[in-house]
Order: structure tokens, then C-alpha cells, then sequence
């Protein structure tokens, strides 16, 4: 049955997501709506510093939400099984990433650390990094892309465990809202060993933070 209500989700997710990709709006549309936005902002679209912004904007979000291009699946394809039977902790951390608040369009930028423990085999290390990458360029909450990354290496990997830690500072809270420059959020998921042993998350946590599990 869990299969069967994967299985159908996942066709949902496509069905919805060619939809919006047929009705994406063209470029023309998209500067227009830049070019209103200026106006609502107070502002005169045709003077001269602001002319060309619309067509800048454009090309900024290609590049800013190039991950909704981008499907995860082939960034971890590539599994390498020769690797000495190595079967402990492989850790990744800090890395760097910049992502928008699907919430008020505004950045948050961070780290992320991930860690698991390999069962079939490793992935380069810098695919890693490019999966992060592939969730933070899209709209996102921290929790959801959290979420999305952890999910996407169990799936290609089926690994013993995986640990996911997210660290954040959202321009959302601190530029407005609230308006709390500096304050930082964290969001952890944990899979397998790490999700059924405590002491593996503070292994986990230890490592991320550059003490030694032994010094945890």
C-alpha cells in the first residue's frame, strides 16, 4: 500500500509539475511584471538607472532558481562500490549555499553538514555539495529543503543512516518582521542509524561542530 501512495504521489508531483512548466510565463511577461512592481514601489521603471532592471532581474532568477531545471536523481547516480569495504562515518560539512524564502522572496543563507554511513557503496564528495545546491536554488523553507535532501540521498545511496544539519540566517527575519540581524535557525533530520541511536546524532553534532565523538 505505502508503495502504491508513493508511487501515485510521485505521478501527482509530475502532473503538477509539467503543468506549471506549460504555463510558465515568457520573458516579455516576466520584465513586465518586474517593471510593475517598480511602479508599486514608488519608483519610475523608464528613468535611466532603473531602465534596464527588468531584464536584469530577469536573468538574476534564472540563475538564483535554476534548481527547479534540475532533477537530483543524476547528481548521485554515480555510486562507487570499490571503496575497501569502508563502512564508517562519511561527513561533509560546511557547505555553502544562498536560497530564497518561499514565504516573502527573501534570501537565507547558510551551511549545511551532511553525514552517512555507506552500505552499497560512496558518492564523490562534491555531489554532495551540487544536491544542496539543486534544493537552494528554488523558493524553499529550511525545514522542506532539510527534508528534500535527506530524503534524496537515501533514495540513491540506501545508506545505513543519514544526518542532515542545516544552519541559516534568514534576511526575511533580520532585513524586516522582527528585523533580528544575526540570529541564526537550525533544522536537523535524521535516517536510519542516526535516526534509532541518540549517541550517533551526538556523534553527528560532535563532528559538525570539530570536536572529536570522544570529546562529545
Amino acid at each position: 500500500m505505502d508503495a502504491v501512495v508513493k508511487s501515485l504521489s510521485a505521478r501527482t508531483a509530475q502532473a503538477n509539475a509539467d503543468k506549471i512548466k506549460s504555463e510558465r510565463p515568457s520573458r516579455e511577461e516576466a520584465e513586465a511584471a518586474v517593471r510593475t512592481l517598480i511602479r508599486w514601489a514608488g519608483d519610475d521603471p523608464n528613468r535611466e538607472g532603473l531602465v534596464d532592471t527588468p531584464k536584469r532581474v530577469a536573468r538574476a532568477y534564472e540563475e538564483l532558481f535554476r534548481g527547479y531545471g534540475q532533477d537530483p536523481a543524476p547528481v548521485l547516480e554515480r555510486i562507487f562500490e570499490e571503496v575497501e569495504e569502508y563502512g564508517e562515518i562519511v561527513l561533509v560539512r560546511d557547505i555553502s549555499f544562498h536560497s530564497h524564502c518561499e514565504h516573502h522572496m527573501l534570501p537565507f543563507i547558510g551551511k549545511a553538514h551532511i553525514a552517512y554511513y555507506p552500505n552499497e557503496g560512496v558518492v564523490g564528495l562534491s555531489k554532495l555539495a551540487r544536491l544542496v545546491d539543486v534544493y537552494a536554488r528554488r523558493l524553499q523553507t529550511q525545514e522542506a529543503m532539510t527534508v528534500q535532501i535527506i530524503e534524496a540521498i537515501d533514495h540513491a545511496l540506501k545508506p545505513r543512516g543519514v544526518a542532515v544539519m542545516i544552519e541559516a540566517e534568514h534576511l526575511c527575519m533580520s532585513m524586516r518582521g522582527a528585523q533580528k540581524e544575526g540570529a541564526s535557525t537550525i533544522t536537523m533530520q535524521f535516517s536510519g542509524a542516526f535516526k534509532a541511536d541518540p549517541n550517533e546524532q551526538m556523534r553527528f553534532i560532535s563532528l559538525v561542530r570539530g570536536a572529536s565523538a570522544s570529546q562529545g
